[in-house]
């Protein structure tokens, strides 16, 4: 075999036609890849020299031809190979600066490595190591390579100075204070090494930074590292935007100055009309007082950088908000509806509720409380008319509601089928598709002012007859002009058609406009009236109709859902019954996330304001802080009343309604990570019942809250009539639930708080909200905590995140103070997490209860996920996003997780998280344990969930996340 120095001066032909060229515009979004004067490589010298794709090629093919020999040099599958790794080198380097920098020449070269591994080239990379190293002892016995690169820093007045050595260490120290396992030597010397002549001061900071976020997979408290680095350079942008003193330089400490930048943040920000003027009414000053410093240091990298680049107040391209700021800002919105001698004292109280983690408002009450245009509400559901003024009305409705950072989940159930008349111009219907290709390119030109793509539901019930187009609207082949790629779709299934799918019967699909009454019941009086219609349709008094097993329609559901990702699983009946509404209206369809059911018609579109309680900052070590808890809901109630008041409505009828019926979506977040303070495995007994407790304590601190608020304001509008007034709480409605279904309902009516008497006291004083509960995923919201989102089971426990804001590493922390304990927290662990997927299960060395109590997502049996929801969805007056994890191939598992889920009285489900087939062998658990989930055979003979230990068929996910609702 050839060696690397023998080949050194052949030269490389890159002529073939699938190259680099050829392939930068699809891989690259067309960014250039030699990106003259913006990416640049820093050389070990200290030089720099701008980056080239073709020098990376020219590395990897060597190491192939060192390996293979000289035939490698015609082989076009290597010249192919490398072309497609140089652009995943390439790749890789570039998302980490989007707007362009420098990168050492080691990291490229890591990056290489890296993906020669990955692609399964072992030798190769060995061979490339070797050369590597082999180098690396060359330049250590050259006299001229001992000479360290001359750094000057580059100050923003444009003189230059040496780089002040002493100073950059002491601001690395004083960043990595009281942080454990932190060592600032290396960090240092890290940040050095990326360093070179001239370099702007700030781009020594970013050094740092960038340093720190490379070494979080071997330390969590990088992470925080990073932060606090980050948050000096937010400092120094808004202090200067604010004509602000700042040190003379910039590594030196900066000043505990918040009481006198925040007067100055928000008077800049009126007088620019960043911020309602109503802001300036609060006495400042007294505000200023209370902003917590020490809460900056709860942010860990991922959090700060995602509140820095989406959520902080900005004047051109310049962040003039921090972080205690932020908080400061959306409290004060939020207490704008307080009387004005209570404002600065409500103000407070809800600063102190966010800025400690303890509750978070949604995004969009993040984003735009405080401003000219305080839009707070996360969804807005919508039911479409069948008429073509009214289906354009709807679509311009959608693009005013996403506009201001809004979710929507519209109902297209009304518009009739394919095929059918249309009186008006005596002709034919294409049906509900070509609108819905309407409303996905609409979601896609109104992107929230760039802050993030805007994003629609559209739902749609099984009966209708163009079910099976609607279905396949997600998939990347056919007609694409009958393709929604962009919009998000769910099936809105009654009860009727899982019966029918369980008795193996026979199912009808109508156009609406020929049976449109069966849009607007549901339950028992569904089933008798879709019944009346098929004897019509054997009389012939239908002519526009279809036939077919329900069992095959399931199964395509199914299928599209495994292949597709779409269309979701949602229930309408329990929706329904379980509705306090149902006096007043009908739920038609739930929303972007599947956690909100409130009812829509012509004249309303239903809101709702969501937040989420932190049970991380709620735990003792028996469990939760039960008092703790009580006073953040009630706190927490409040804020979210007070976003109806004072919420901006960009459509008319989304006022109307909710300030008629004034609903909120309280939901939760960390569940797992009270699991882990537990040690309790999320595939447990345990978890269930604490699933159960937590939530039922949740909820009665509510309602209980909800009432408070209804003595001291009044009850909603429509409150009379409402299951509310009837003493009918939430779990008394799953009673309702259970005389509907016929014996298709299998669920635990436990409790253990005192709700006799909050029976009464509800029906005395009424509630203030008509729906007082709901679990969003909580995704954002939960990185800018640090905590686990919603109720998710853990992802992976390594592994690297994309979303807007970059690419960062996540590491369970948990898992890696237990692993440091056993003292195996080392490389060789952090090689097999990442060669397992994040993974415990098969590294040897971890012990058992290490790999029970970690297990990810993938590796727990999805009932464990369905019955810690069924507990949960008893004290829920709405739903709840519920993911669902599958690695398998085997459709009668997927069949049984979803009856399991109709079965346990779910009213929704959310994404179908699924990997691909080449991860399934390093995700799945032994196939002795996999699909031991027992068919359910008779409505009355429903297997209850017994030998729990013995099942685990697998589950996978991918790492997307919804921003809109949280």
């Amino acid at each position: 075999m050839a060696k690397f120095t023998d080949i050194d001066n052949l030269e490389i032909n890159h002529s073939n036609p699938n190259t680099t060229k050829d392939l930068q515009r699809e891989n690259l979004g067309g960014i250039s890849l030699t990106a003259p004067g913006k990416y640049r490589v820093i050389r070990r010298n200290g030089r720099l020299t701008e980056f080239e794709i073709s020098k990376v090629e020219t590395a990897m093919t060597k190491a192939f031809l060192a390996e293979e020999g000289g035939m490698a040099a015609s082989s076009e599958r290597i010249h192919e190979l490398v072309a497609q790794l140089s652009l995943q080198v390439t790749n890789n380097l570039f998302k980490r600066l989007p707007d362009g920098g420098t990168f050492h020449i080691e990291d490229i070269q890591d990056q290489v490595e890296l993906a020669l591994m990955r692609q399964g080239e072992h030798k190769v990379a060995r061979r490339y190591v070797l050369y590597r190293e082999d180098r690396s002892k060359l330049r250590k016995s050259s006299v001229d390579n001992q000479t360290k690169p001359v750094i000057n820093v580059t100050l923003s007045d444009g003189h230059t100075v040496a780089l002040p050595t002493e100073l950059l260490l002491a601001m690395i120290k004083n960043a990595a204070n009281n942080l454990d396992d932190v060592d600032t030597g290396m960090l240092y010397s890290e940040t050095v090494k990326n360093l070179y002549d001239l370099v702007p001061e700030l781009d020594v900071i970013k050094s740092a930074i960038m340093s720190a976020k490379s070494l979080i997979e071997k330390e969590p408290n990088y992470s925080y590292v990073a932060s606090r680095l980050l948050l000096k350079l937010c400092k120094i942008e808004a202090y200067k935007t604010l004509s602000m003193p700042v040190p003379a330089s910039i590594f030196e400490p900066m000043q505990n100055s918040y009481q006198g930048y925040f007067e100055k943040y928000i008077a800049y920000a009126i007088s620019k009309d960043l911020l309602s003027h109503e802001l300036a009414e609060y006495d400042c000053a007294t505000l200023a007082k209370v902003l917590i410093e020490q809460n900056d240091s709860k942010f860990s990298y991922l959090s700060l950088q995602t509140l820095y680049d989406r959520y902080f107040i900005h004047h051109g391209t310049n962040r003039i908000e921090l972080p205690q700021a932020f908080f400061m800002r959306v409290a004060m919105g939020l207490a704008l509806y307080e009387k004005k001698s209570e404002r600065e004292q409500y103000a407070i109280l809800f600063y102190k509720t966010l800025s400690s983690f303890r509750f978070m408002s949604s995004t969009p009450t993040l984003f735009n409380s405080g401003t000219l245009r305080p839009q707070l509400s996360s969804c807005y559901l919508t039911t479409v008319p069948d008429d073509l003024s009214g289906i354009y009305e709807a679509i311009k409705e959608n693009a005013l509601l996403s506009k201001y950072a809004g979710g929507l989940g519209n109902d297209w159930t009304s518009v009739r089928s394919m095929g059918s008349h249309i009186k008006g111009t005596n002709g034919n219907s294409q049906g509900v598709v070509p609108f819905l290709k309407v409303a996905n390119d609409t979601a896609i030109a109104v992107n929230q002012g760039g802050k993030r793509k805007g994003a629609v539901c559209a739902y749609l019930e099984t009966w209708h007859l163009d079910i099976e187009d609607f279905l396949e609207l997600r998939k990347n082949t056919g007609d694409d002009r009958r393709r929604t790629h962009d919009m998000n779709t769910a099936n809105w299934i009654p009860d009727l058609f899982m019966k029918r799918v369980h008795e193996k019967g026979e199912w009808t699909l109508f156009s609406p406009h020929e049976t449109p009454d069966l849009h607007d019941i549901y339950g028992k009086d569904f089933e008798k009236r879709y019944m009346q219609y098929e004897q019509m349709v054997e009389r012939g008094e239908i002519l526009l109709y279809k036939k077919l097993p329900a069992l095959t329609l399931w199964r395509k559901m199914l299928t599209m859902l495994y292949e597709t990702g779409h269309p979701w699983i949602t229930f309408k009946d329990p929706c329904n019954i379980r509705s306090p509404q149902r006096h007043v209206g009908v739920v038609h369809s739930s929303n972007l996330c599947t956690e909100i059911t409130l009812n829509t018609n012509k004249e309303e579109i239903a809101v709702c304001n969501l937040g989420s309680i932190n049970l991380k900052e709620h735990m003792t070590p028996e469990g939760l802080d039960e008092v703790a808890l009580k006073e953040t809901v009630s706190i927490a109630v409040r804020m979210l009343d007070n976003v109806i008041e004072y919420n901006y409505y960009s459509v008319e009828k989304a006022k109307f309604s909710n300030l008629k019926h004034r609903p909120i979506g309280l939901g939760l977040m960390g569940f797992t990570d009270l699991l882990y303070h537990l040690r309790v495995p999320y595939d447990s007994d345990k978890a269930i019942e604490i699933s159960d407790q937590s939530m039922e304590t949740i909820s009665y601190f509510a309602i209980e809250a909800s009432m408070s608020l209804a003595k001291e304001r009044g009850p909603y509008q429509t409150y009379q009539g409402s299951l509310w007034s009837k003493g009918i709480l939430p779990i008394d409605s799953l009673r309702l639930l259970d005389k509907e279904r016929d014996g298709f309902l299998k669920v635990n009516y436990n409790s253990t708080k005192d709700w006799d008497t909050l029976r009464k006291n509800v029906t005395q004083y009424g509630v203030r909200n008509s729906n007082i509960m709901a679990i969003a995923p909580t995704a954002t919201i939960a990185n800018i905590c640090g905590v686990s989102a919603s109720i998710e089971p853990t992802y992976q426990n390594l592994y690297v995140k994309s979303n807007l804001s970059g690419e960062f590493t996540l590491i369970n922390p948990y898992l890696v103070t237990d692993l440091k304990k056993h003292n195996i927290w080392d490389d060789v662990m952090i090689n097999d997490l990442k060669y397992y997927d994040g993974s415990l299960q098969k590294i040897d060395r971890i012990p058992n209860e290490i790999k029970k109590l970690y297990k990810t997502a993938f590796e727990i049996d999805q009932r464990w996920l369905i019955e810690c929801a069924s507990r949960r969805q008893k004290w829920i007056d709405q739903a709840q996003s519920l993911n669902l994890y599958y690695a398998d191939t085997d459709a009668k598992t997927l069949d049984l997780m979803y009856q399991l889920a109709w079965i346990r009285g779910l009213k929704t489900t959310y994404y179908l998280r699924t990997i691909g087939a080449t991860h399934i062998e390093k995700t799945t658990l032994d196939s002795s344990r996999k699909n031991t989930l027992n068919r359910v055979t008779s409505a009355d003979k429903i297997t209850e969930f017994e030998n729990k230990t013995s099942c685990a068929f697998g589950a996978g996910a991918n790492d997307q996340e919804c921003e809109v609702c949280q």
